[in-house]
């Protein structure tokens, strides 16, 4: 019996369909139809596959299934192809492959230059607005890809700082190897030919591809015949923008790009005297009592460990442990309340850590107002337990005071 399996890509200016065909002995023949049809994906794609499943004596009864490119991609397009493939799907009583289309690029990429068969493939693909998708895949063992990046949105100028972190930020990058830049959104980021990683690694741009069908129906096959799919019903786009029209007010305060990816373009440091002045200024905006200037200039001085978080060239977040003999004691953590919700607390709290760790610290200690219930979900979340209170410990409206929650995590292999 052959399988045949019609693939539909539209997330970009290109409306392409291609269909590939497995005989039982494994012979596969591949057909494809494209037309640079900005806008006009709607009214192409349909003819397109009727003529392209009559220029092999097929009709659509002989389909097996129906992929899409499922995105990141135009908004239009990507609609456009969902919607096609979940009508075919429904009508033809077949399943639904959706393949991500940076997948596709990762896959034309492989299929063009097998010379870098091994290559970590970094896709990054023109998001408008100064952003990209990005995304990263590794070849895996039965010739598909592991996914060590999801797509996510990220401003064009923060890749070679997301690069620089990556052997640090991804599961599964070796710590020296090649990282495979590829996509039309390469072109658009600046600075990457000074790009060192961890480990020693090594960054190569290859061509600036975008997905087409024949990638998403090679995929699509494999997701198949290994029974990765779904009925029409399930099928949806994958956006990762959560908005596209942004006021200026919007813009100028740094939005843009997706609120629920964490940690994109963010990078930890030493705390300097230099950084004080916006330290204090984070931890004015966000604590009723703050520490002052002064409080962080004397903790700097007395050899406290304090780290920022930056991007986009400002402090965001920030930290100070004082590391004791026993355990580490942290003693002020803040996030800038437009930089909240995206993982910056917790990339400062694991920091916290693996320094506590790399000191032989098996404890880190907190504490928190049992009125700032944020807080108290916050360090909850990420393991710490209430063990003690301290007794009117925290200065509170009117003269009063605030007893303050002690609490702890272990810091034990594995935990």
């Amino acid at each position: 019996m052959t399988v045949h399996l019609l693939a539909l890509e539209t997330s970009g200016s290109v409306c392409g369909v291609a269909l590939i065909s497995r005989r039982a002995d494994g012979q596969t023949t591949i057909s494809k139809l494209e037309h640079d049809a900005t806008g006009e994906h709607a009214e192409r794609l349909l003819p397109m596959v009727d003529e392209l499943l009559a220029g092999r004596g097929l009709g659509r009864q002989a389909l097996s299934a129906v992929a899409f490119g499922q995105g990141p991609g135009g908004f239009t397009g990507l609609r456009v192809a969902c919607g096609v493939a979940q009508g075919m799907s429904f009508a033809l009583q077949i399943p639904v492959v959706p393949v991500v289309s940076l997948m596709a690029v990762a896959q034309r990429d492989a299929d063009a230059h097998p010379g870098h068969a091994q290559a970590v493939r970094v896709v990054v693909q023109d998001a408008r607005m100064g952003e990209v998708y990005l995304a990263a895949y590794a070849p895996d063992a039965a010739g598909g890809w592991n996914t060590l990046q999801a797509p996510m949105l990220l401003a064009a100028s923060d890749l070679p700082l997301w690069l620089a972190q990556v052997s640090e930020t991804l599961h599964g990058v070796p710590s020296s190897g090649t990282l495979r830049l590829v996509g039309d959104g390469v072109a658009l980021c600046p600075g990457l030919d000074d790009i060192q990683l961890a480990g020693g690694g090594v960054v190569e741009q290859g061509p600036g591809l975008r997905p087409d069908a024949v990638a998403v129906g090679k995929l699509g096959l494999s997701l198949f015949l290994q029974g990765r799919h779904m009925t029409a019903g399930h099928a949806a786009p994958l956006y990762v923008r959560d908005k596209v029209a942004f006021t200026t007010r919007e813009r100028q305060q740094g939005q843009g790009g997706n609120p629920k990816a964490p940690g994109l373009g963010v990078a930890l440091r030493p705390m300097g005297q230099g950084d004080v002045p916006e330290v204090a200024a984070i931890e004015a905006a966000v604590q009723a009592f703050p520490w002052t200037a002064g409080n962080f200039a004397d903790g700097l001085k007395a050899g406290y460990g304090g780290w920022v978080a930056h991007q986009h060239g400002r402090v965001i977040g920030f930290s100070m442990t004082l590391y004791a003999p026993d355990i580490a004691h942290l003693l002020v953590l803040a996030v800038a309340p437009d930089a909240q919700r995206e993982g910056v607390g917790t990339a400062l709290v694991r920091h916290c850590e693996k320094e506590a760790l790399a000191r032989g610290l098996p404890d880190l200690l907190l504490e928190v107002r049992p009125s700032n219930l944020q807080a108290l979900a916050f360090y909850r979340r990420h393991g710490f337990e209430r063990i003690a209170i301290r007794k009117d410990y925290y200065p509170a409206p009117e003269g009063a005071r605030e007893d303050g929650w002690v609490m702890r995590k272990s810091l034990a292999s594995g935990a």
